[in-house]
C-alpha cells in the first residue's frame, strides 16, 4: 500500500486520466450527485466506480468505510419485535373502542 488516498489525490488521479467525477458518473450510469457526495457519505456504486476506474480497491480509497458493517437496527429479530409491538397496539385500540 502506497500513500494514503485523499480526496485531492483521487481527483488528481482522475484528472490525469482525463476524467471527472461527473464524467465517470455518466460513464457508469450513476447519478452525478451521488458521485459528488461520495466524500460525505458512503455510496457503494460511486465507490465501486472509482475503485474500478483507478484500479485501486475501494477499501484502500475509503479505508474508514471498510469493512462494511451491517446495521442491526432492522435485523430479523428487531423486525419481529416491531411486528409484535404493532399487533399489541392494534389490539389495544380495538379494546379501547
Amino acid at each position: 500500500m502506497g500513500a494514503t488516498w485523499t480526496k485531492p489525490r483521487i481527483k488528481c488521479a482522475l484528472e490525469e486520466r482525463g476524467m471527472t467525477l461527473t464524467g465517470l458518473a455518466e460513464l457508469k450510469g450513476i447519478n452525478p450527485s451521488v458521485m459528488r457526495n461520495v466524500w460525505k457519505r458512503p455510496a457503494a456504486s460511486a465507490e465501486k466506480a472509482l475503485s474500478e476506474y483507478l484500479g485501486v480497491p475501494a477499501a484502500e480509497l475509503f479505508p474508514d468505510r471498510y469493512p462494511r458493517r451491517r446495521s442491526h437496527i432492522l435485523s430479523a429479530e428487531n423486525e419481529a419485535l416491531i411486528a409484535r409491538e404493532k399487533a399489541r397496539r392494534a389490539a389495544d385500540k380495538r379494546d379501547a373502542a
